[in-house]
């Protein structure tokens, strides 16, 4: 196994803006960071379970594959231009932190729901691993490495956040168009 290639593989997709960092990173701007923390872990459980379950139904997941891609396809577009529409919305000079985005349960489902991370976590397990492990111990490694560096990913879009919050709020308007407008973008290339 090129364990280089496994590693840059898992940083670079788990790294890049897509759909999780984005609302990551609005959630820090809306609602601080201890909120986008209680996301971060919700997002980071359901992308650890998702790689496991890519790797023990993987031969089941081939077969239907497609059927679960094109379903995953419409409902991932209809709640990501749902999130759009919200992070555009979004108001944090009226008071109201009561919104319930940004919690546990929304970084939770959201993994599900997300195309990217689906369709990374059925590809690097079978793409990387499997061809040279197949024992459980070394296939639980791998994901529990992956897991870390999506859960570090998560992370530094926190940080990130948290570093330019005073320069995010002071154009909030311009800021939270910018990220509904990527969530719309990340949208389009789910089906390009």
């Amino acid at each position: 196994m090129d364990i280089t290639s496994f590693i840059m593989y898992s940083f670079i997709v788990t790294f890049t803006p897509g759909p999780t960092n984005i609302v990551i990173l609005s959630t820090v701007h809306n609602f601080g960071v201890k909120r986008a923390m209680d996301y971060t872990i919700g997002a980071t459980i359901a992308f650890g379970i998702l790689l496991a379950i890519s790797a023990l139904l993987n031969n089941s997941l081939v077969a239907i594959i497609p059927k679960i891609l094109t379903g995953m396809q419409v409902i991932g577009t209809i709640y990501m231009l749902y999130l759009a529409y919200q992070i555009y919305k979004m108001d944090s000079s009226s008071g109201n932190t009561e919104n319930k985005s940004g919690t546990f349960l929304n970084g939770f489902f959201m993994q599900f729901l997300n195309p990217k991370v689906v369709i990374f976590a059925i590809t690097v397990i079978p793409s990387f691993v499997l061809p040279y492990y197949t024992d459980m111990t070394s296939v639980t490694m791998s994901v529990i490495t992956i897991t870390i560096i999506g859960f570090l990913a998560f992370v530094s879009w926190v940080f990130f956040g948290a570093i330019f919050k005073s320069i995010l709020q002071k154009h909030e308007k311009v800021v939270n168009v910018i990220m509904a407008l990527c969530l719309v973008y990340a949208t389009i290339m789910i089906w390009t």
